[in-house]
């Protein structure tokens, strides 16, 4: 049985099958019409719902894609969608901006804006420009309205008060630890030869899934979710991770950043970036917030797609997984993961607990480069990344790894023999940027041409150097980062 507060009302279900995403619960099985499918992919936001939780600094509202949410997730949440807004008679200050802006056009997407800008209003953070864009990322207007939106935006923003949300705020977070509090080890969901199970720990996630061995495990679904909606292959008995107090754990130590499994990309990029700021671009514009949200570091390595974003950052920092099953815990270096496309060395009974990040080496020029369609919420045709140790202006040792030129993410080993030795001041690159046809047999797909991809791999290799040597502006422009890219070490 899964709970979770709805309306102010505690909603208790356990007969759905595992699969029901939050988008068809709210319409054929409460009736509620305001939340659209507009992509069933999580790319438009017109099916954006907000989810409160309990932190230790009180509610924390996010925006996530209903239409790829499992239901299952909503354990322990307080599920507020468009419906729920208004305060009796009265618009909320978010409705009522769109109103007097004339921010909604045909309408389907305008829920979608609004549950976005409800979850901004409630972040109580600054309100610039750049941070309504940031919020407004993952919702696509389809009448290209988007002035209006951003003009109700500001309005919304420009004088936040207390709504009957925040009103209520200390009463909605009792009851949701009350929730949390009664959390057990048995199924979330079950019905007629389906099972979504909600294990309290990693121990009993291995137990799990060594009973179940058909079993997929979820955290965001912002991938898996997508075999149910696009390819509509069921998803039958799941294993939600999310509850194991462990794999939601972020730990440093002198060594090394531990992300838990069920670390989503927004928790942890103050970690992250304390110790790697030039990677801000790149998990910025890891698709939307709605994905950022829900969708796991760990989820992103373990669908091992060949144009996922964080095995390049990874395989160029030294990072590894552990990998646990019912006989223990092995870790295992990332470069040693990937076999072949979507195939990996994880032994059936495995499932990516931690994912392991080195800390921050002294004298290291570090790049992360994403090429994409669109700016912000797209996939990636190349992703390259750029680890180099440097004495002075000499390359003493590279480590270089691409996303979207082979059928896994990879290591370029020829590059990185080209680089080695190479003083990035004096001596030409074009050695190395021509050893990527070494490495690389890219293929031709919708994303991009192969010639392009390795034109490009070239060219950002290229651009590395001319922005270390001041002949461009970077773009890491981020406090504790130099000119040449690298933090000062003291």
């Amino acid at each position: 049985m899964i709970r979770f507060l709805h309306q102010e009302r505690e909603v208790a279900i356990e007969d759905l099958p595992a699969d029901t995403t939050v988008l068809d619960y709210l319409r054929e099985h409460r009736g509620l019409m305001g939340t659209k499918e507009g992509c069933a992919s999580g790319d438009c936001g017109a099916c954006t719902v907000v989810l409160a939780k309990a932190t230790d600094k009180g509610l924390r509202y996010s925006p996530v894609n209903a239409c790829i949410a499992p239901l299952g997730s909503l354990h322990g949440t307080e599920l507020i969608s468009v419906e729920d807004l208004k305060d009796g008679a009265a618009w909320h200050p978010v409705q009522r901006a769109m109103i007097e802006c004339h921010a909604s056009q045909c309408g389907f997407c305008t829920p979608g804006f609004v549950m976005s800008l409800f979850a901004l209003y409630h972040a109580k953070t600054g309100c610039d420009r750049e941070t309504i864009l940031e919020a407004l990322g993952g919702n696509l207007c389809r009448c290209t309205g988007y002035r209006p939106i951003i003009d109700a935006a500001d309005q919304a923003l420009a004088n936040i008060e207390d709504d009957k949300f925040s009103r209520r705020a200390q009463a909605t977070l009792d009851q949701l630890r009350a929730l949390l509090d009664t959390e057990s080890e048995t199924a979330a969901l079950e019905s007629t030869h389906s099972h979504y199970f909600r294990p309290s720990n990693a121990t009993h996630v291995a137990k799990l899934l060594a009973e179940h061995p058909e079993a997929r495990l979820v955290a965001g679904g912002t991938d898996l979710f997508l075999e149910s909606t696009q390819s509509l292959t069921p998803l039958p008995v799941l294993i939600d991770i999310c509850a194991a107090s462990e794999l939601r754990s972020i730990h440093c130590n002198n060594d090394n950043i531990q992300l838990g499994a069920a670390v989503t990309h927004r928790d942890c990029i103050d970690v992250v970036l304390s110790d790697y700021p030039e990677l801000a671009e790149l998990i910025e514009r890891f698709g939307s917030l709605q994905i950022r949200s829900q969708g796991t570091v760990a989820g992103n390595i373990a669908n091992a797609s060949p144009i996922g974003d964080w095995p390049p950052v990874l395989l160029a920092l030294g990072g590894s997984i552990a990998l646990q099953s019912s006989a223990g815990v092995r870790e295992l270096p990332l470069d040693e993961f990937f076999l072949d496309y979507r195939k990996t060395a994880q032994a059936a009974g495995e499932f990516i607990a931690t994912v392991i990040l080195p800390r921050r080496k002294a004298k290291l020029l570090l790049r992360a480069y994403k090429i994409s369609k669109r700016f912000e919420d797209d996939i990636s045709s190349v992703c390259a990344v750029f680890a180099l140790q440097l004495e002075g202006d000499r390359v003493t040792a590279a480590k270089v790894a691409f996303g979207g030129m082979a059928a896994i993410p990879k290591r370029a080993q020829a590059v990185e023999s080209a680089l080695s030795g190479l003083n990035l001041r004096t001596d030409s690159i074009e050695n190395a940027a021509a050893a990527i046809a070494q490495d690389f047999q890219p293929i031709d797909d919708a994303r991009a041409s192969a010639s392009y991809r390795l034109t490009v791999a070239a060219r950002l290799l290229s651009r590395l150097q001319h922005e270390y040597r001041g002949e461009i502006a970077t773009r890491v422009h981020l406090l504790g980062v130099n000119q040449a890219g690298a933090v000062p070490h003291g």
